[in-house]
């Protein structure tokens, strides 16, 4: 991995927390990078951030005093889901996280080339986010 590529994965990380850029545009800049996708682990308080190769870096979240909730609530999760996705005014990505912690997510992963996430639980519960079209 060369010094762009981990410059661009932690700039990505800070603009997702203080709202600089949105998801959409935040992919696009990690693709263009090279990177395939990347995993959300709140148990860690990590994000991974994976080229094809293998080759990753992992980053600390900025921390949370939020527990992941033993329980999957997949409703409540999919809610905040499409609340991040039409990103009104007051979202905030740290919220979805609190959000989505609470109701049992304890991370995600991103498929930039599936062009999918993949949000799970404590017991492996699973819910599938297509990317909006």
């Amino acid at each position: 991995m060369n010094t762009l590529q981990t410059a661009t994965a932690r700039q990505s990380l800070q603009a997702a927390y203080d709202g600089t850029r949105p998801f959409p545009d935040i992919v696009r800049e990690l693709a263009s990078a090279g990177f395939e996708g990347y995993t959300v682990d709140y148990r860690c308080g990590t994000t991974t951030y994976f080229l094809p190769d293998g080759d990753h870096v992992t980053l600390n979240n900025p921390p949370s005093d939020q527990a992941v909730s033993p329980a999957f609530d997949q409703p409540a999760i999919a809610a905040r889901i499409q609340w991040a996705q039409a990103n009104p005014p007051g979202y905030s990505y740290k919220a979805f996280c609190h959000h989505v912690k609470a109701a049992g997510c304890a991370g995600y992963i991103v498929s930039f080339s599936g062009r999918r996430v993949l949000y799970f639980g404590r017991t492996a519960e699973t819910h599938v986010e297509l990317f909006p079209q």
